[in-house]
């Protein structure tokens, strides 16, 4: 009986951890995505929403418009799995991931051995950067979405 009840609270305490990680999580996003972008190119103010919003409306005027969806599509596939990548490779280059990871002007430089409440901030950086590069950028080959509007046009 008191078995029971152990294994109860132990599982009542992860389930009340996980919720809280996840909903600390979704509160980030919200918060960072509504604050202005950390990348050079983008327009003066322009926040992470608005960026996305104005290259989901580049993505309808893509020809052939498989290509700018597919983009979209690339982003939330691989985006989530790079960010974490670079974010690792970025707090720890000697790591393991580093020695298999290229370089990429994407991860970012000087944060190695960055303390845990800095974890966050440095994958946000890589969240930013890497929607730039794979939306933002002005394409040689590839896609060709029209350039980012400003931040006052999209809204």
């Amino acid at each position: 009986m008191f078995l029971l009840k152990g294994f109860h609270f132990i599982f009542k305490v992860l389930r009340t951890v996980i919720l809280v990680v996840i909903m600390g999580s979704i509160l980030f996003i919200a918060y960072r995505g509504n604050q202005p972008m950390n990348v050079s190119e983008v327009p003066a103010g322009m926040t992470y929403w608005q960026f996305m919003a104005d290259r989901l409306d580049a993505a309808k005027s893509v020809v052939p418009s498989r290509c700018g969806w597919g983009m979209m599509l690339s982003l939330a596939a691989l985006g989530p799995i790079y960010s974490l990548v670079y974010t690792d490779v970025a707090i720890f280059p000697q790591g393991k991931l580093a020695k298999f990871t290229a370089p990429d002007p994407d991860i970012p430089k000087d944060v190695a051995g960055a303390k845990w409440q800095e974890v966050p901030d440095i994958w946000w950086h890589v969240v930013d950067h890497l929607s730039w590069t794979m939306l933002g950028k002005p394409a040689v080959h590839g896609c060709k979405f029209r350039p980012v509007q400003n931040a006052e046009r999209v809204n």
